[in-house]
């Protein structure tokens, strides 16, 4: 099988190739004799019924200062890929959202990864708050009377954007601290969105479990542990990744949200798990496939590929 392979993410000069998931999977996919183009989601237009997008052929390879060559740009119409991996970073914005709503167009006779009306449909810390007893306490809110009422009862509590993305805009307001009021003030004026506001994990500081899920089933997991006096973990603000195994309650965790991904068509998706809780289940570009493959020794790159390859095989899967 050799398959023509769109990947719609960021400029490719600018990616780190030992850390890059998006990378890997362009890797698998080549050496699997399969056909790379690269675009933006700015390259992307609607033209007379038809998604249009300015690629150009890619060749990757793991050197570093030359891990790519790239071909003029060619004008093609992606209902003619055979997959489309939509690997753009967050913010998840108007301008994602707009990617979603094109890429549709093409979905499901070219198979896009993960399905756009999904995505669109499941921003990480809202998807969670359709599955019961497995996230922290949670209030999604711009009214500060019933943010104030949240935290008089948990006391320690997380702030940050709804949309945010990165560890970005994330803040750790214990009990005696008095920046509530202004920092609320100063959220209303940069987000038209509501804040999500959390109970304080503790947990935290032993670390934010990353698990990779593909079609619903767990494949892999690392621990990210923040630096001391830091309550973020994620690794390009310093976490630092370190070997793990899925603990009884994070399968269990798996399990409750498994089906639903798997029914949804987020074939590759990322979860967030801080002791007993889910946090975020991210399904935009999740990341985290090349620490995994060098702690336990795996390459979830080629397990996402026998999956996509498997579902256009029987083309009524996805």
């Amino acid at each position: 099988m050799s398959l023509a392979v769109a990947i719609q993410m960021d400029p490719i000069e600018k990616i780190d190739i030992n850390g890059d998931s998006s990378f890997v999977l362009g890797l698998e996919a080549q050496a699997r004799g399969h056909g790379l183009f690269h675009y933006g989601p700015q390259d992307m237009s609607f033209s007379q019924g038809r998604i249009i997008a300015n690629a150009r052929p890619l060749e990757l390879r793991r050197e570093p200062g030359n891990h790519f060559t790239a071909g003029a740009p060619e004008r093609i119409d992606l209902a003619t890929m055979d997959v489309v991996l939509m690997r753009q970073d967050p913010p998840f914005d108007m301008s994602y959202i707009t990617a979603t709503h094109l890429l549709e167009h093409i979905h499901p006779q070219t198979l896009v990864v993960n399905n756009p009306v999904s995505v669109r449909n499941a921003p990480e810390k809202l998807f969670v708050t359709h599955f019961d007893g497995i996230m922290p306490p949670t209030l999604i809110s711009s009214n500060l009377d019933e943010i104030k009422e949240f935290r008089r009862e948990f006391k320690d509590i997380i702030i940050k954007p709804l949309y945010g993305n990165g560890g970005a805009g994330v803040f750790h307001l214990k009990p005696e601290d008095e920046n509530l009021t202004a920092l609320c003030e100063m959220f209303t004026q940069f987000y038209r969105e509501p804040m999500i506001v959390q109970k304080y994990l503790p947990e935290v500081r032993e670390g934010d479990k990353r698990i990779i899920l593909v079609d619903g089933e767990p494949v892999g997991a690392i621990n990210r542990v923040p630096q001391k006096g830091e309550v973020r973990s994620n690794m390009h603000v310093g976490g630092q990744a370190v070997k793990s195994a899925l603990t009884k309650r994070e399968e269990e965790i798996c399990k409750a949200i498994g089906t639903a991904l798997k029914e949804q068509g987020l074939i590759f998706v990322g979860i967030d798990v801080i002791g007993d809780y889910l946090t975020e289940i991210n399904v935009t570009s999740p990341t985290g496939l090349q620490e995994i493959n060098r702690f336990d020794g795996v390459k979830l790159e080629a397990t996402i590929w026998d999956c996509l390859e498997e579902k256009i095989s029987n083309s009524t899967t996805y």
